[in-house]
């Protein structure tokens, strides 16, 4: 009797003594700590840009939904570049800002870039330029050159504030193609009809020449924005990417777009843009 007392009081103390050690390493057997921050990747990030960015029409309302932001959003529905960084860096948790505006133009990027000095964001996205190309006509567009000096003075906006800042700029998606693969769709056409891109998917069944050079203005004018989004990032320097064009070379679908305006992404059209723009970040290793 006496030995099986002895042995059971010992099994006890080996016991307690294995719970005192799971307790030194974070309380529960099992569990660890929480991963220390990634010194490789931003604890912080901002976006800027229009209502692509600002998740517009991507909930049930024509209306700003930036949970499904590809760049800031931290919704279910999209798995947008800030989640992908948080997953890794648990630093960023909370640290997203988005600044974009529904209808901004290049001209409004700078006071974008000032905010995201506010707050001393180590990240900024920067897509811009739909809304410079969908003017009421062709001749409404921004010019390239214009478009260009309102791109500088925004990166230069954040290179004074946040001169350890990396910045990603996105081209403009391909405009030209959304007509392509919606003219042919009846529902498509009639979302169109009520004032989307006029420059572009106005009478969007027309096939006269007028009709056509019209549309070849918006996608030519679109191509130059995206030359001079390029020229600008490398002025900028070596903390700013440009995507090479990737964005503008995705070819999405009808079935990306919202059912609303038949314009701007649903959350898998966000979440297209949020895969491309990872790839073309370079924070994926």
């Amino acid at each position: 009797m006496h030995r099986r007392w002895v042995a059971g009081a010992a099994a006890v103390c080996a016991l307690v003594a294995l719970a005192c050690e799971a307790g030194e390493d974070g309380g529960e057997p099992g569990a660890t700590s929480p991963p220390p921050p990634s010194t490789d990747l931003p604890s912080s990030m901002a976006a800027l840009g229009d209502s692509i960015t600002a998740g517009y029409g991507s909930c049930v309302l024509l209306t700003s939904c930036r949970r499904n932001s590809w760049s800031t959003g931290d919704g279910f529905r999209v798995d947008s570049l800030y989640q992908r960084i948080a997953e890794v860096n648990p630093a960023m948790n909370g640290q997203e800002h988005d600044f974009s505006v529904p209808g901004a133009r290049a001209a409004a990027l700078a006071d974008q870039a000032a905010s995201a000095v506010d707050v001393s964001a180590q990240y900024v996205t920067v897509l811009i330029g739909a809304n410079d190309a969908c003017r009421a006509t062709p001749q409404d567009m921004t010019p390239a050159a214009a478009f260009r000096d309102d791109v500088d003075r925004a990166l230069r906006v954040l290179g004074d504030g946040l001169p350890q800042a990396e910045v990603l700029v996105l081209s403009i998606p391909d405009l030209y193609r959304l007509w392509e693969i919606g003219h042919g769709e009846e529902r498509v056409v009639r979302a169109w009809d009520r004032g989307v891109c006029p420059s572009l998917l106005a009478d969007a069944t027309a096939t006269d020449e007028a009709a056509t050079q019209r549309r070849a203005a918006v996608r030519d004018r679109v191509a130059a924005y995206n030359r001079e989004l390029a020229g600008a990032c490398r002025a900028h320097g070596d903390r700013c990417r440009f995507d090479d064009g990737a964005v503008h070379d995705t070819r999405f679908t009808v079935d990306q777009l919202n059912r609303l305006d038949y314009f701007h992404p649903d959350t898998d059209g966000q979440n297209l843009l949020a895969e491309v723009a990872y790839a073309a970040s370079g924070l994926a290793g």
